[in-house]
């Protein structure tokens, strides 16, 4: 049977008593955050001020917005359950995701240098031409779809989990209301105006998580000793909580399924094409450069607190318990909070309306920051000049009704799917951004051989090759957490395909600029005429 990420009759997580004044607050949160965002909003007609906020931004404001880029709700409620179920595996995610943006400094001066802001011109600095940028929104475009899908779901459920209404037809409504909400802000946003709202986010979700840890280790009279204890005694695999191996997904592939985990984790995460957007907003190269590093320090606090988050809620409330209510353990944080303070004091109902609050923010801000840099993407790569003069609009105009587009799509597409697990989407977005971003990039800044030609066979060559090995592995077919359980057409004992595609990707760039195999057939042609002129 398919598993769905919350099963109906599920235990109540906030209680009667409380849920009343978690939703009331929750909702004026909501109003108030949105009535925020209005107050943001810009009718500015210039695209290099709507789009990178005139390249002005300050390094330690846009270092903490970027830092918040990385507070996404699937982030927030997903690894904390994995940490809390699956020990090692889910610290290990943690910590690949946390080297991510160390990944991106690589490439962000060069970046940032080129002024240019959307995949499909970055493309094009080594191959100019309509085709490089179409190239570069289509691979954007199948980026964004299914993290918009999986980031949507996952908010609408967190909601439907906090009101207590653990069934599909309100996890449906969750989703629709959220997505609503949510377009509306994507709608009129632009990067300055998200960047307040990931600036306020950072210090909320960071003080909550820390809140939540000290709060469950004060359970345990300030003893981490006895706070581990906890966690080994209320696993569910207390043998092995500590070595790799529990995550279902890599536990038959060994080393190979793992390796090309930590390769999709981390070079997807450093690859998103939202971030490309957050660096070009930096007034230069330097202020880029301290950016970033403000950025990964605090995030590297921020997972840090994550993974604490995820051992109280092994120690507090167990691993079983935790399973029972979602088995993918995405109701831990939730089940955290209702659990460290007495069941009727108010400093319960504080602790549950800041997590529900840090996850709204948290979907709020990461639809937004994917939506708006497809949006862009497509009204600067896919349209182009000629095309927005062929329909009689401008710019801006294009980029805001894409933002609402895809927006409609992204939420049709995730409530007509409610029954299927579509977390394996995640992790096909990243082993795109993996595959077609990083070795383009790479190639088009450290290359000068690089050519129009490598880069489509690359782009479109990843492209393919992805969508294939996802198609053919676990992640669809013959495993109880697939796709289609009861179908079987596994292949490639890979969940994620990067361990394949990431090196057939460079290899492909480098064949069609190169073109090896044209010289080779040159020279045997001009070896075969030489003995007829003599």
């Amino acid at each position: 049977m398919t598993t769905y990420l919350l099963s109906v009759g599920s235990p109540d997580l906030i209680g009667s008593a409380a849920r009343g004044a978690v939703i009331t607050a929750f909702f004026v949160f909501i109003g108030l955050c949105l009535l925020w965002v209005f107050t943001l909003a810009t009718q500015d007609d210039d695209p290099e001020r709507l789009y990178v906020a005139g390249r002005s931004l300050p390094p330690v404001f846009n270092g903490v917005a970027m830092a918040g880029e990385q507070i996404t709700v699937v982030i927030l409620v997903s690894l904390p359950g994995a940490i809390a179920l699956l020990g090692y595996d889910g610290v290990s995610t943690a910590v690949d995701s946390a080297l991510a943006l160390g990944v991106f400094l690589l490439l962000a001066s060069r970046i940032r240098a080129a002024r240019r802001y959307t995949l499909g011109e970055l493309f094009a600095l080594r191959a100019e031409g309509p085709g490089t940028r179409v190239a570069g929104a289509v691979v954007t475009l199948c980026i964004g779809v299914p993290l918009l899908m999986v980031q949507l779901r996952a908010g609408g459920i967190t909601a439907a989990l906090l009101v207590g209404m653990p069934t599909e037809t309100a996890q449906v409504v969750c989703t629709v209301l959220m997505g609503f909400l949510i377009t509306c802000f994507a709608g009129v946003a632009d990067l300055r105006g998200t960047s307040f709202i990931q600036v306020a986010k950072v210090p909320i979700a960071l003080a909550t998580l820390a809140a939540l840890s000290l709060l469950a280790l004060r359970l345990f009279d300030w003893s981490p000793e006895s706070l581990l204890s906890a966690v080994m005694d209320k696993s569910m695999s207390p043998d092995d909580y500590l070595s790799p191996g529990l995550w279902a997904h890599t536990a038959d592939f060994g080393p190979l399924g793992t390796i090309s985990d930590h390769i999709v984790v981390i070079l997807g995460t450093a690859m998103m094409p939202h971030l490309l957007l957050r660096v070009s907003a930096s007034r230069d190269v330097s202020a880029a450069r301290r950016s970033l590093s403000l950025a990964v320090g605090l995030t590297g606090l921020f997972y840090l607190l994550l993974v604490t988050a995820g051992v109280a809620a092994a120690a507090v409330v167990g691993s079983g318990q935790i399973g029972v209510v979602d088995v993918k353990g995405q109701g831990a944080p939730i089940l955290l909070a209702s659990e460290v303070l007495p069941h009727h004091s108010t400093g319960r109902v504080v602790v549950i309306v800041l997590v529900a609050c840090v996850a709204f923010m948290a979907v709020l801000t990461a639809v937004a920051s994917v939506t708006f840099a497809a949006a862009v993407s497509v009204a600067r790569d896919l349209f182009g000049q000629k095309g927005r003069s062929r329909i009689g609009i401008g710019e801006p105009a294009v980029t805001r009704l894409s933002v609402v587009a895809l927006c409609a799509v992204s939420l049709l597409l995730a409530t007509a799917l409610y029954r299927y697990p579509i977390e394996f989407l995640l992790a096909f977005s990243l082993s795109l951004a993996a595959t077609c971003v990083f070795p383009a990039l790479v190639y088009s800044f450290l290359w000068t051989g690089f050519d129009r030609r490598g880069l489509l066979w690359l782009v479109y060559g990843g492209l393919s090759l992805c969508a294939l090995l996802t198609l053919v592995s676990p992640a669809v077919s013959g495993t109880k957490y697939a796709l289609l359980p009861e179908q079987d057409f596994n292949l490639i004992p890979l969940h994620t395909p990067g361990l394949i595609s990431v090196p057939a990707a460079f290899l492909l760039g480098w064949l069609g600029s190169a073109r090896p195999l044209e010289g080779a057939a040159r020279t045997r042609r001009t070896a075969l005429r030489e003995p007829r002129s003599q």
